[in-house]
């Protein structure tokens, strides 16, 4: 379980940059921590800062998560590591025809504060984004 989360948090810290902090928890905003435990009650959490976002790292219902907050607080979005096979079928078509013969190490559901969808494929040491119907939107390089 311990490999599982370092391997989440990996992808994450490649999904929004390489300049990810490790952080004490002393050292994030009152109003941060505040709106963390009210989404989230009795989770251990870790830290770090990258791109002035607050990104907490933890277990949620068995799940490996991370969520991105701004300093007052406010949670922009969250990811939730998925089984590859819970990708949407377009996902795997979009990868089997302009990635031939690779295949997904990791994959994520990433959910916006406003509700919004994408998700997240790791193939070739990068990130492939998509919404939620499963159209490519971008490449991320790790």
């Amino acid at each position: 379980m311990k490999k599982f989360l370092m391997s989440v948090m990996a992808v994450t810290a490649i999904v929004f940059a390489a300049n990810a902090q490790k952080l004490d928890a002393s050292k994030v905003p009152a109003a941060v921590k505040a709106s963390f435990a009210k989404q989230y009650p009795g989770t251990k959490v870790k830290w770090e800062k990258e791109n002035g976002l607050y990104e907490a790292g933890f277990d949620h219902n068995g799940s490996e998560m991370s969520a991105m907050f701004e300093a007052n607080g406010t949670m922009t979005e969250s990811e939730m590591e998925i089984k590859v096979s819970d990708l949407p079928a377009s996902v795997m078509q979009y990868i089997t025809a302009h990635h031939k013969g690779a295949t997904v190490k990791e994959a994520a559901k990433i959910t916006k504060a406003n509700g919004e969808v994408n998700y997240e494929a790791e193939v070739k040491g990068m990130d492939l984004i998509f919404d939620a119907t499963g159209k490519f939107l971008k490449e991320v390089k790790g």
